[in-house]
């Protein structure tokens, strides 16, 4: 654990100090078995066994009305926190919902959000059509657009946040699915990851997918 993290802890009281504790370790377990399960991908990526990790699996997307934010953001802090203000602005305007994955709000990934690289960062919500300029009006914060329909490759990620090893053995998978498909290619509507409910509706659990045209092989 990091002296600063330490540092924070010490003054807590202990039922919160081993809170943070075993917060802190479980999130570092889940970080090493992540890199755990990167480095045997690599491991057969270099030894020429090429596969998907993760299940891939496609949907239809129809074209939809967007209330969004787009912000340039550099490092995780600053996405989360972006991450948060968005939701809140939800909370706020209590727009209207579309029913399923269609109606789901997304994050829109336009380039890598690091310490060294600034994205943009996007987030959106889909309205009703009939509405949306009526909504637009109403919620100045927010930019109006149109999202034209389209396929998508995704992966189920789970909830929670996932740490950047994950992220790579995801991207990679969706690359391995690609490379086995033909006639199918980037729409350039970005990378997103879409949160919608579970289907038990008591937790959120999120999809990381790859917006694309054309015919997959399944």
């Amino acid at each position: 654990m990091p002296l600063a993290q330490i540092k924070a802890i010490l003054p807590l009281e202990p039922v919160r100090a081993a809170e943070r504790v075993r917060g802190f370790w479980a999130a570092t377990d889940a970080e090493h078995t992540s890199r755990g399960a990167l480095a045997a991908y690599l491991i057969d990526d270099l030894s020429g066994k090429r596969s998907a990790m993760y299940e891939v699996t496609t949907r239809e997307m129809p074209e939809r009305s967007l209330l969004c934010v787009k912000r340039n953001v550099a490092g995780v802090d600053q996405a989360w926190a972006f991450g948060k203000e968005f939701i809140a602005l939800l909370r706020h305007y209590q727009l209207p919902q579309i029913p399923g994955r269609a109606g789901a709000f997304f994050c829109i990934y336009w380039g890598e959000v690091s310490e060294d690289s600034d994205g943009p960062m996007e987030w959106c919500r889909p309205v009703p059509g009939d509405e949306a300029e009526a909504l637009a009006a109403r919620c100045p914060e927010l930019t109006l657009r149109a999202e034209p329909a389209h396929q998508e490759a995704f992966v189920k990620i789970g909830d929670g946040q996932i740490g950047g090893a994950d992220w790579q053995v995801v991207s990679r998978s969706l690359e391995a699915w690609s490379e086995q498909q033909h006639d199918i290619r980037p729409t350039g509507l970005g990378l997103r990851i879409t949160y919608l409910p579970s289907e038990a509706g008591l937790e959120t659990y999120q999809d990381f997918a790859v917006p694309f045209n054309g015919q997959s092989r399944g």
